[in-house]
């Protein structure tokens, strides 16, 4: 019984994780045309136009900042949903967050009083907390594809 308990995990394949990375690129690509159509004007070239780059942009989001992380994550023995999830939203964040406040603050940004500048990240830090909740159901889709259990 113990030996059992011990070899319980997750496990994956080259071709489950290659599908994986599909199934990601396809949800990011559905996130990203129902942002379109809410944008603004919704047309069809649009949305088709934001589904293909929603699907090449997550895709390699996936593979070069979320990569690295699950990599870890997967040699440290920690594969399950939860630290999928959790990679995902971290890493969502982190991107999102940079991008609304020039790089954290690194490149040049516009003159703007201090008032105005803790607004701005109040605003960065409330929508990216609304898309890591997008890129955590991205990593928990992808992991779902990717992984099975090990009995």
């Amino acid at each position: 019984m113990t030996e059992r308990v011990a070899l319980r995990g997750y496990d994956t394949t080259l071709d489950r994780a290659g599908l994986s990375l599909g199934a990601g690129g396809l949800m990011g690509g559905v996130f990203a045309s129902i942002l379109v159509a809410i944008g603004g004007p919704p047309s069809p070239l649009g949305i088709a136009v934001g589904f293909i780059v929603g699907i090449v942009i997550t895709a390699m989001t996936a593979v070069a900042v979320a990569g690295p992380l699950w990599l870890v994550a997967h040699a440290v023995n920690r594969r399950g949903p939860s630290t999928a999830a959790l990679i995902g939203a971290i890493s969502g964040f982190a991107l999102f967050l940079g991008g609304q406040t020039y790089g954290f603050g690194l490149f040049a940004m516009p003159p703007t009083d201090s008032r105005t500048l803790m607004f701005r990240w109040i605003s960065a830090i409330a929508t990216s907390i609304i898309l890591a909740g997008m890129s955590a159901a991205i990593g928990l889709v992808m992991w779902r594809v990717a992984y099975r259990r090990i009995y």
